[in-house]
């Protein structure tokens, strides 16, 4: 098939998580014989971050990595959606895309256009500003790939879509594997941005105090941390390091004994059932992890048995010290969260359900149309 797609951004992953899944999943579709192509805005936020930081080498290095990806960068007011458009069999948009944007995709798609047409969602705006997410125009498109079960149903109940789908986050395996012969160079990594506020209080509780208290050799990697925050992972002795490509992130975990998960509190708090990406990373890299309490609503893992769940500060402690002082623990539970991946969470996984999907809209609409005959 030729598959169109539009995101926020394919070679930018500063602040950008979907250009995780995305990265895999395309190489996964361009590994199957697909034809895709992928449209990112030329002023798309997370890139002008990037190159600002770290200018035009880090394109080079996402270019090293990912050879057979490309995306075509556009200004929206010259966009020829013709052109974009023509030939296609399956369009996705995102999301993190301007809502001008999607009401003209799904216009041609209104005015005849005789590809598929889903909108993809992977964030918790659903919940936290709905009134954004109101105001796309999907009318025009024959559904949506939600990254939970409950943000799915939430576009069914309040008649935002007429189908939806659930379409996890999963891992891109040919980068995200266990990797020998590292050095080591300490016990705790994590990798994750500050955010917005929305889980500064579960940092200090789940990461920061429980490595001060432990005196642990730690490291974290992401962008946006406030002065505030560098100065807590200071002074809890925690190496700051910055921007961490994402295609570097299976080298950091070979290089430490344990990592853990803090989800952001919507997650938490109204969106059960979603880890987002960097679990599935994670345990794909075969590295032990323990997670701040976020509910498995999906039964996408086994809880206790593929990582361990801390309720509160106190219990993190605990099985931080578990792992690194019981090297067969932390192999066990290693292992146990890989092979889960591996059986169910690869983006190889997620591609036969997009094309599972693809094959029931295409079934859906001929009916229509032999019904329309």
């Amino acid at each position: 098939m030729r598959i169109v797609m539009f995101y926020h951004s394919l070679l930018s992953d500063w602040n950008h998580g979907n250009a995780h899944f995305l990265r895999g999943v395309v190489s996964e579709l361009l590994f199957r014989g697909h034809d895709v192509r992928i449209y990112e805005p030329a002023d798309a936020w997370s890139l002008q971050n990037l190159v600002a930081d770290h200018g035009e080498q880090a394109l080079a290095g996402f270019h090293a990595a990912y050879p057979a990806l490309a995306s075509e960068r556009y200004d929206l007011e010259a966009l020829d959606l013709d052109r974009a458009l023509d030939g296609a069999d399956l369009v996705i948009v995102h999301e993190w895309n301007d809502h001008a944007l999607v009401a003209r995709i799904g216009g041609d798609r209104k005015r005849g256009g005789r590809y598929r047409l889903l909108f993809h969602d992977t964030h918790h705006r659903s919940v936290t500003a709905p009134e954004t997410m109101a105001a796309y125009d999907l009318s025009g498109y024959d559904g949506v790939l939600a990254f939970g079960q409950v943000v799915r149903d939430l576009y069914l109940r309040r008649g935002w879509a007429e189908r939806a789908w659930t379409w996890h986050e999963a891992a891109d395996t040919r980068v995200f594997h266990p990797l020998k012969g590292q050095p080591n160079e300490g016990d705790l990594v994590w990798i994750g941005n500050w955010g917005d506020e929305e889980r500064t209080a579960e940092l200090h509780e789940f990461l920061i105090e429980p490595v001060r208290e432990l005196k642990l050799k730690a490291r974290v990697h992401g962008v946006r941390y406030p002065e505030t925050g560098r100065q807590a992972l200071a002074d809890a002795g925690i190496d700051y390091a910055g921007w961490l490509p994402n295609y570097e992130v299976p080298r950091a975990f070979a290089r430490f004994r344990v990592t853990v998960h803090v989800p952001r509190r919507p997650y938490v708090e109204a969106l059960p059932g979603i880890p987002t990406i960097r679990p599935f990373e994670a345990l794909a890299c075969g590295i032990p992890l323990v997670s701040a309490p976020w509910d498995d609503a999906e039964g996408l893992f086994h809880p206790g048995r593929d990582y361990l769940v801390a309720p509160n500060g106190a219990a993190m402690k605990r099985h931080l010290r578990a792992l690194l002082h019981d090297p067969e623990i932390a192999r066990e539970i290693a292992a146990a969260g890989r092979a889960t991946v591996l059986d169910r969470h690869t983006c190889a996984h997620r591609v036969d359900e997009l094309l599972e999907i693809d094959r029931e809209l295409r079934g859906a609409l001929l009916q229509s149309e032999v019904k329309a005959v």
